[in-house]
């Protein structure tokens, strides 16, 4: 079994992948303080969920956008499975044409997404805020959470909710508002955003959603989104085997 590790800024994103199929995903909160040990321990938790030993782990890749928090992360991984993972970035075989001004400062979570999705679609291909089959480059929008949390710790009135489904646009109270805002403001700010980034392509993409808010957000868009919640292990498979020794 190969484990499959991304390390973002709320969770870390644990898979399972066993002959190309993914067996299980998990996910444990994205802590900046803990130990090598802590994390280790809630690796082969996790493993223990899903019945899976840590000496059925055959190999490992990790990639993060939380530096801080990686070193914690892989001596974890090295001292549950005894393996040393791969890592996901310079000098890793991918298969993008990375365009950017400094290729070295994209996101590795972009990178697997990015070849995940190249394998599962035709491009030109539109990740809310990927370009085409070689990336180009983005846009960088505040999240959905972190939108309601500055709302919410910035304004003593308003409270904190859940972000289910507004029913509809006018809110006709606090909450119904506050929700209306944030989720269909999102929609709308991706459904311009769209649109501007293929103006400036020239041509129309296919565009494709992941990540734990997509699901809620991208049916409220205008435009047709495809949801792929499982892109990032796919990803690190991918870029795994083209890897591997």
């Amino acid at each position: 079994m190969l484990l499959a590790i991304d390390i973002g800024n709320t969770n870390i994103v644990i898979g399972g992948i066993r002959e190309g199929e993914i067996a299980f995903e998990a996910r444990i909160a994205t802590d900046r303080i803990k130990t090598s040990d802590q994390y280790g321990a809630e690796i082969k938790s996790m493993l223990g969920l899903f019945d899976v030993r840590p000496q059925d782990v055959d190999d490992c890749i990790i990639s993060s956008v939380v530096p801080p928090v990686f070193n914690s992360v892989r001596t974890g991984i090295i001292k549950v499975t005894g393996k040393t993972p791969m890592v996901v970035g310079p000098g890793i075989k991918t298969g993008l044409n990375i365009q950017m001004d400094n290729p070295s400062q994209v996101g590795s979570d972009r990178i697997v997404i990015a070849v995940a999705a190249l394998a599962e679609y035709e491009p030109p291909l539109t990740l809310l805020d990927l370009g085409t089959g070689t990336y180009l480059g983005g846009c960088i929008i505040p999240g959905v959470r972190v939108s309601l949390e500055a709302l919410t710790s910035r304004t003593a009135q308003l409270p904190g909710i859940r972000l289910d489904r507004p029913k509809r646009v006018i809110g006709k109270n606090t909450v119904d508002c506050m929700r209306s805002g944030i989720m269909y403001g999102t929609a709308a700010m991706l459904d311009g955003m769209l649109e501007r980034v293929e103006e400036e392509l020239g041509f129309a993409t296919t565009v494709v959603a992941t990540g734990g808010m997509a699901q809620f957000i991208a049916p409220l868009c205008r435009r047709e989104i495809k949801l792929e919640k499982d892109l990032l292990l796919k990803g690190l498979n991918i870029i795994y085997q083209k890897n591997k020794k």
